[in-house]
């Protein structure tokens, strides 16, 4: 897992780096192998690209499907279970590790943050906030999933909708923030 630096010490406001020289030399390594190995791909070329992200640590269940425009700040920090589809154009932000759940579905330009600042401090301290996304759970298009938020198995985020907090489990949630709308049935 990424660790970032202390702000106090290296003043990213003023240019400094978050992260390690380790972490961005293999943020770049990775990003220039995705976009040659994977990138580009045809859309059913999905086994290709899990076996890519692996071989840079995610830890990916079978049958999942990925798509090439898919960005991925960190495969280090990604887990995904069995069957999940990960839509065309999704960003997963995972400074933090995001965790998602077997048979779920993350649409097409959904968005999933998972860091944040320490808004208090004056050096604007980057904090890593996990996400944890539950099985058979459904992000809808353009949706956006922030920091530290979770859902539970079932529940759904609809099309646009900002989830900061908690979905419970086989429930409906829509608007930003996203709110409870009813339960999935």
């Amino acid at each position: 897992m990424t660790t970032p630096l202390d702000a106090s010490k290296t003043r990213p406001l003023d240019g400094g780096a978050s992260f390690s020289l380790g972490n961005r030399i293999f943020r770049v390594w990775w990003s220039v192998c995705w976009l040659l190995l994977a990138r580009f791909t045809p859309p059913p070329f999905h086994r290709w690209r899990s076996l890519v992200l692996r071989a840079f640590g995610a830890r990916l269940g079978s049958r999942c499907r990925i798509h090439g425009s898919v960005k991925i700040w960190h495969p280090r920090n990604l887990v995904i279970g069995d069957r999940v589809l990960v839509g065309p154009g999704a960003r997963l932000y995972n400074q933090g590790r995001i965790e998602i759940g077997e048979g779920t579905v993350i649409s097409q330009r959904a968005h999933l943050c998972a860091s944040t600042h320490a808004l208090e401090d004056p050096n604007f301290q980057l904090l890593l906030r996990p996400i944890n996304i539950g099985k058979n759970c459904w992000v809808a298009a353009e949706a956006f999933v922030g920091p530290g938020a979770s859902m539970s198995d079932g529940a759904v985020l609809g099309a646009r909708g900002c989830l900061f907090g908690r979905a419970e489990q086989n429930s409906v949630y829509g608007g930003n923030p996203a709110k409870y709308i009813k339960s999935r049935g």
